[in-house]
């Protein structure tokens, strides 16, 4: 069964959520701050992680920025903050989801199974599953210098590779799977995200603004992603 990482200082949380998810036949891990988090996380990778931004030792945030230079695993929020600026600021850094603290246990149940799913490799032999070459039967994209392998959930641009969280990977796959196709914002929600998960607008420019500042990163030409604005973003055709 897949492996959860749970992070937060208040061992309520830790006891009911944990409680929670193995009635649901997870397997958790649980750890009490950021510091002993990251160290978890990083020596026992789990399937999928949640964690508190208010955290001695280190923060939720300082956990997720250090956790990126290593993982792409998913990762879901847990903040009792209302401020805006924290969910744009999270998911610029590679966050998933958000939960707003108080939150129903059943609620994160739903949102970590959603998270699961979008994260497991499709079967390569089902129609939705064989995108990319055509009677090639393989999850595979090849687009240019573009390379994205759906079952190993990797993606290469001139053979570097790109480590993209799974929201990344789905929106990037929507896009080079019809290049000179414009996505609007909405198409790009479906295709990322279960039909119970409401994001907004902000939040589908905020992965597109670190999809592509992950591409410059290996390739400071990069300009594969247009905006159209008004109507939503295009892989451009070449």
């Amino acid at each position: 069964m897949p492996k959860i990482a749970l992070v937060d200082d208040d061992r309520n949380i830790l006891t009911s959520v944990s409680l929670t998810l193995e009635a649901e036949g997870y397997t958790v891990s649980t750890y009490t701050d950021g510091a002993s988090g990251l160290e978890g996380l990083t020596s026992d990778r789990p399937d999928l992680a949640i964690l508190d931004i208010k955290m001695p030792r280190m923060d939720g945030m300082e956990l997720l920025r250090r956790l990126r230079q290593k993982s792409d695993v998913p990762v879901i929020f847990l903040t009792s903050k209302d401020e805006e600026i924290d969910e744009l600021f999270g998911l610029k850094m590679g966050a998933d989801e958000f939960i707003t603290k108080p939150f129903s246990q059943r609620l994160l149940v739903e949102r970590v199974k959603s998270i699961l799913r979008r994260a497991a490799p499709r079967d390569p032999s089902s129609p939705a599953g064989a995108p990319g070459e055509a009677g090639s039967g393989k999850a595979l994209i090849e687009r240019g210098a573009l390379v994205m392998d759906e079952e190993r959930h990797t993606c290469t641009w001139k053979g570097q590779r790109v480590t993209l969280t799974v929201t990344e990977f789905l929106i990037l796959q929507a896009l080079a799977l019809r290049p000179g196709v414009v996505k609007s914002r909405n198409a790009l929600m479906d295709a990322a995200y279960d039909d119970q998960v409401y994001v907004d607008d902000r939040t589908i420019d905020s992965h597109i603004k670190r999809l592509r500042k992950k591409f410059k990163a290996v390739d400071d030409d990069f300009e594969m992603i247009e905006t159209l604005y008004g109507v939503g973003y295009r892989f451009k055709e070449q």
